[in-house]
């Protein structure tokens, strides 16, 4: 759990499931390019889960830049995540660590987390594939870019 009615996650597979449905998740922001898994998408399909993913053009833009994110996919998934209208919300990447990362990194500067507290939690997570880049990322994130709709999450 990231926050509330907020959890966090790499690629889920059968065996996780069940524990996605105690969840009630409303809708899954997919953060990774490459293609879920038939039974993920089996799953939310029978769950009534929505899937929201990056847009094609945004993976374009990160793709040039040769990051691991591009700022405007930063920006496209908070504005999911600062929308109550998506919750109980999970968001994913592959591994859980580096995208997930990056996003829940920059939530958190939103937050008004400090740094030191925002780079200890994304390396709990990415463990031993922490990404200086990616840390940088998040340092430099311009939290004025982001649009903080009026019917945000009562934890932001």
């Amino acid at each position: 759990m990231a926050e509330y009615d907020l959890s966090r996650s790499g690629q889920c597979h059968q065996l996780n499931f069940p524990f996605l449905e105690r969840h009630n998740l409303k809708t899954v922001i997919y953060l990774s390019h490459d293609e879920p898994s038939q039974p993920f998408l089996n799953f939310l399909e029978d769950q009534g889960i929505d899937l929201i993913r990056p847009p094609a053009e945004l993976a374009d833009i990160q793709r040039q830049a040769n990051s691991s994110m591009s700022e405007a996919e930063v920006l496209s998934a908070l504005q999911v995540i600062l929308s109550s209208q998506y919750y109980p919300l999970h968001v994913m990447c592959n591994f859980g660590h580096q995208r997930t990362g990056i996003v829940i990194g920059c939530l958190r500067k939103l937050q008004g987390w400090n740094l030191t507290a925002i780079f200890e939690e994304y390396r709990r997570y990415a463990g031993s594939k922490v990404q200086f880049l990616n840390e940088q990322f998040i340092e430099l994130f311009d939290t004025d870019l982001v649009r903080v709709p009026l019917d945000h999450p009562n934890w932001l």
